[in-house]
Formats: structure tokens, sequence, C-alpha cells
């Protein structure tokens, strides 16, 4: 079974080379079958008209209009012009017949099989009736093979027929040359082959080289190895995939960072809360807690439950944005409106921050369509972002323009910033760029990549710009009502 690449390569090569070589040679046969045809027609009725004329001046000149006495009496000089005749024409056989086409001379030696040989009477009479025959026949076994000749009869003295000139072609040269044609085409078509195997054993190790690589790769990646990569040489499109490779290999091992730091912050933002609410729920259970203080504890159970939700609720909302069971409900309604509204619930955070808050809207109404919950939901938990990481006395930014068809709203915040290495997957799933949680102690990473699939769904755009340790600034679009 043909398996490799190499193998399929040197198969349909050699099939190409075989097929083309004697669709070749069966063309160049044709060729020089039908262009020795050619030649041999024209040689054998040239030859037969030229010797006619010769033994019918030479007849003319005699004392006799007997053809057979003619003959005996010049044979040996008659010969010798025959065998002129033939000097430079080896396959060329001349012989002259009687009526009855019995052969009275020839060219060849005295006891050759040609000398009183018998051509059939048939062909005599076909000679006879038409004035002169061109054929391809044994002559009736007088050839072992059959030969082109010509045939025309001769006149005497009464310009009566006295006999039959024979001009006949032999395959000699013809089967010379095609000897010479079948070997020529066989050794151009083995060099043209060995050409052909080296240069498909170079081009395939070429393009097998890298697949292998990739091949040894890829069954890394099936045991969580993620860290193996393939050597990019040159540009072409093995190179291509070979990087595209790569690239995939770079965004596995990310997503595999981004699901363990997941694993780990989950657990933590699970295990803290419950372990929290364990302990006072034990702590009231056994009496370590006295009555008067129930409240209180009862208090931060209650806060630590709503942490829990808000974690499910995110959770349960990726899974349906994954599944496509979450619509979107589109409608009109006033973006700056809604960022007044969510500016005023951090007022407590603001405050504490000593924020130099800057409202910036180009017009005091500026009606979009979207999803009011969606957008909602997402303002806020930028809203939040900025007033969270913004420093003390630093500046924060809420900006609404419009430009054309589209409404940017822009949250800027001075503070610790992003940094250049996390800024790129900011937008990622479970990525979660506080991980010491120095800052966000509630996050689980999840809020900017919802906010990316609302957007999106919205066909709309969400980007963040950033200098480490100065700003940062979340930027999204809306389409204007």
């Amino acid at each position: 079974m043909i398996k490799s690449i190499f193998t399929r390569y040197i198969v349909a090569f050699m099939s190409i080379i075989i097929v083309s070589f004697a669709i070749l040679a069966f063309i160049v046969g044709s060729m020089i079958t039908t262009y020795s045809n050619d030649e041999k027609k024209s040689i054998t009725t040239e030859s037969a008209f030229t010797l006619k004329e010769f033994f019918e001046k030479e007849l003319y000149q005699s004392d006799t209009s007997d053809l057979q006495h003619f003959i005996y009496y010049n044979y040996a000089n008659l010969r010798r012009t025959l065998t002129l005749f033939t000097t430079y024409e080896k396959d060329l056989v001349l012989f002259l017949t009687d009526l009855n086409g019995k052969v009275l001379i020839t060219d060849r030696l005295a006891d050759s099989e040609y000398v009183n040989a018998q051509v059939p009477k048939e062909i005599i009479n076909q000679v006879l009736s038409d004035g002169s025959l061109t054929d391809v026949s044994n002559m009736g076994g007088l050839f072992e093979k059959d030969q082109i000749y010509h045939a025309i009869p001769m006149s005497n003295n009464t310009a009566s027929y006295c006999g039959i000139i024979f001009a006949v072609s032999t395959e000699t040269s013809l089967t010379s040359l095609s000897e010479i044609m079948i070997r020529t085409v066989i050794t151009a078509m083995l060099w043209v082959m060995l050409a052909a195997l080296l240069t498909v054993y170079f081009i395939s190790e070429k393009i097998t080289a890298p697949l292998k690589k990739i091949s040894k790769a890829a069954k890394e990646f099936a045991k969580g190895n993620f860290k193996v990569r393939v050597p990019v040489n040159g540009y072409d499109e093995i190179s291509q995939l070979a990087e595209s490779f790569n690239n995939m290999a770079e965004e596995l091992e990310n997503h595999e960072k981004t699901r363990s730091a997941f694993i780990a912050n989950i657990s933590h933002d699970l295990r803290t809360p419950m372990t929290s609410i364990s302990g006072f729920i034990d702590g009231m259970l056994d009496g370590a807690i006295p009555p008067e203080k129930y409240k209180h504890y009862l208090k931060i159970v209650a806060t630590e439950v709503k942490r829990l939700s808000r974690l499910v609720s995110s959770l349960l909302e990726i899974s349906r944005f994954e599944a496509g069971e979450k619509k979107l409900t589109i409608t009109e309604f006033d973006i700056c409106e809604m960022a007044r509204q969510i500016v005023l619930s951090f007022e407590k955070n603001i405050d504490e921050k000593c924020l130099d808050v800057d409202f910036d809207c180009a017009e005091f109404n500026l009606l979009v369509k979207a999803d009011k919950d969606s957008i909602h939901q997402i303002l806020y938990n930028i809203c939040d972002n900025g007033v969270k990481f913004s420093r003390e006395n630093g500046k924060y930014k809420i900006s609404i323009k419009q430009k054309g068809k589209q409404v940017f709203i822009s949250v800027y915040n001075e503070g610790q910033g992003i940094s250049p290495e996390d800024l790129p997957f900011i937008f990622d799933r479970f990525y979660k760029s506080d991980k010491s949680r120095g800052l966000d102690k509630t996050g689980v990473g999840l809020g900017l990549y919802i906010s990316k699939t609302i957007i999106e769904a919205h066909g709309q755009e969400i980007w963040a710009k950033s200098t480490y340790g100065e700003y940062c600034e979340f930027v999204f679009t809306l389409e204007k009502a």
C-alpha cells in the first residue's frame, strides 16, 4: 500500500515519465513509419520507371523484339546496370519478369532465391490491367514479410507488353532506424527517471522533514507538553504551516496557563468564603460565638454568600454565552444617563480615594441601540475596575463621544495600569493580571471576558490602552440610535 509522500511522489513521477515516453515513442515511431513508407514508395516508383525506360531503349536498339532472347544475349550488361541501380539503395530489389510472372533477371546473385522465382499470376494481371501497381505484400511467398513494391509493364518494338519490371523495397532501414529510436528513447527515459528520482527524493525530504517534526510536536501536545516548538526555515507553505503551528502552540500554552490560574483563583475564591461561612456557623453552633454577636457575624456570612452568588452567576453567564442561549434584547436608551447613575453609585469609594472625577459627555443625552442590561453590566464592571485600581488623588474620567454612526465610551483612571506582558491577554477567559490579589480581592478574571463577549455579540469593539505605572483606559463602541 502506498502510504508515504515519498512513495506517492515516486509512483506519480515514474508513471508520468513512462506514459509520456511511451506516447512520444508511439508518435515518433508513427512519423518514422509514415515517412519511411512514403520514401519507399517514391524510390520504388522512380526506380521502376527509370528501369523501364532503360530496358525499352535497349530493347528497341537490339536486333530482336523477343524479351527472353534480348536478356539471354545481353545478360551480363543488363545485370551490371541493375546492380548499379541498387549500389546506393541496399534495401532495393529489382527484377524483370515475363508476362507469366517468371523472373528473367535480377540485381541479386545468380544463386539467390529471386532467380527463376515466380510472381503470382493475379499480381501480373492487375499490373497489366491498371498499367502500374504500388502495393504491400510478400508476393506469394517470394519474400518472408510484406514489402512495398512498384510494378510497371514494359513494351517491345511492336508497342505491346512483353514484360513487367518490379522494384521492391525491404524494411531493413526501417527496422534499424526503429531500433536506434527505441534505444534512444529508453536511454533518455532512464536518465530522466534517475533525475526525477533524485529530485523527488530531495523535494519530498524537504517537505516531509518539517511535517515529521510537526507530527512529533503534536504527539507532545497530546501528552500535555505545550513548550515544544517546530523550527521555521524559509518562507514557503510548509514554513507558514510550521509558523502557524507554533502560534497555535503558544496559544495553547497560554490557555493552559490561564486555565491553571483560573483553577487556582476559583479554588481560592470558593474556599475562602466557604471556610469563613463554615467557621462562623460552627462557632455559633458550638457556643464559641455569643448570641449578642450573631448579627455581626451573620452579616459577614451574608456578604460571603453574595460573593459566591456573583461567582456562580458569572460562570453561568459564560456557559449561556458559549452555548448560544444568551439572547440580546436591542432597545434604545440614553448611555449618558446610564453612565451618570453608575458613577454616582461609586460615590463612597470615589470619596474615600479622593479621586478627581471628570465626566465628559458631548451631549446631555445620547441614545444608543443595544441590550440595556448587558451594557449596564459592562459599564458597571469597567467603572468599578477604574475606581478599584485608581491611586489616591488620581484622575478618573468618563468620556462619551459620537463619531459617525458609532458612540465611543471610555473609562480612564490614573494608577498602576496594566503591564505590557498582561495587556494582550486581559480579555481572555479566566485571565487575572493582579495575580498577587494585592488590589483585586474579589474578581476571578471573568468580567472583561464577559464584556468582550457581549460587545462582540453587538458587532462592536472593545479594547484597552495603558502605560504601566501611569494610567489605564478602557474603550468600547456602540451603535448610535
